[in-house]
């Protein structure tokens, strides 16, 4: 099959998965913080798992120079911690998705445009991610493929619940929360058009891309599983482990 069609199929996969925000509102209050108690530490095992046995190992074994690979992963760690001050990017968390919170007097219309705004980049920065990691190879690319859907899975209902908390009817926060999602299909465009420039500047997208995937792991999403006072480690440890485990076996993916 070839690579374009795999990358832009996984993108607009990708970019359907903003409509299951509608499960903000859905489901009840309860049932949404079940599924997000699996999600989310399903999410980071996935990213880390991603990270540590796709990535970094393919970075590390196409380059000669182990220094070069390290700094880019710092610096995927760092400049996103910069971008997400500055975009003021974040996770929200179930009790923020209250059914009191959506659609209360006084919505902050501005928040709405800036959650819009800030997801559209982080989308079209999943898409070259995305993009890059097929150019590496298709079973590096399925991985972070199914590492984006699940990290965006509860990203994506939390920003729906925001858009309808900011004052957007259900149907227009579907439509625009899509529009931005999209952004994934022009960064992955982006990379297919670049794909025919020298090998190190996609491969040096790699360990960027890993960074980044730490990052929001271990500051975005794993805060949020110290959130809940409730004590569920079992079930938490279970939901990483799931995560970790379906990334390792997509190393023996041929």
């Amino acid at each position: 099959m070839n690579i374009t069609l795999y990358i832009l199929g996984s993108v607009i996969l990708v970019s359907i998965v903003s409509l299951v925000g509608v499960l903000a509102v859905s489901l009840r209050r309860e049932g949404l913080g079940r599924a997000l108690s699996f999600l989310i530490p399903l999410a980071v095992g996935a990213l880390l798992g991603d990270a540590f046995f796709h990535l970094i190992p393919e970075a590390f074994e196409e380059t000669k120079n182990p220094a070069m690979v390290s700094f880019l992963l710092f610096s995927g760690v760092i400049l996103f911690f910069f971008l997400e001050k500055f975009l003021r990017w974040h996770h929200h968390s179930v009790k923020e998705l209250s059914p009191a919170a959506i659609g209360g007097e006084d919505n902050p219309k501005h928040l709405g445009h800036l959650i819009l705004l800030s997801d559209g980049f982080h989308n079209f920065i999943d898409g070259v991610i995305i993009g890059v990691s097929y150019l590496v190879s298709i079973e590096v690319g399925i991985a972070t493929t199914l590492a984006v859907v699940l990290h965006e899975i509860p990203q994506e209902i939390g920003d729906f619940g925001v858009l309808m908390y900011a004052g957007y009817t259900r149907a227009t926060a579907l439509f625009y929360n899509f529009l931005s999602a999209l952004t994934a299909v022009a960064g992955a465009i982006l990379v297919i058009i670049l794909g025919s420039l020298p090998e190190g500047l996609i491969q040096g997208v790699v360990p960027f891309a890993a960074g980044i995937f730490i990052y929001i792991a271990s500051s975005d999403l794993v805060p949020e599983l110290h959130r809940n006072e409730k004590k569920i480690v079992l079930p938490e440890i279970t939901g990483i482990g799931i995560g970790a485990l379906a990334m390792y076996l997509l190393l023996f993916l041929d």
